[in-house]
């Protein structure tokens, strides 16, 4: 068998094996956490940490009535 054969059942076998998203869930998540750490990161320099506390206070104010 030729290397090109022997790849190409490889890459084959992964796109259609019962492994074919083993090891995608880690990435994922860590993706979404470095995007999170992002967000916060931005929100904190750019001052508006006070901003959205204050809003998500009135928010609750307002529904319960306090």
């Amino acid at each position: 068998m030729s290397r090109f054969t022997v790849w190409t059942r490889t890459v084959v076998s992964r796109m259609r094996g019962t492994n074919r998203d083993a090891g995608a869930g880690f990435v994922e998540y860590a993706g979404l956490m470095i995007i999170i750490a992002g967000i916060f990161t931005l929100i904190d320099s750019l001052g508006l940490d006070g901003l959205i506390s204050t809003a998500i206070l009135n928010a609750v104010t307002d529904v319960i009535g306090g």
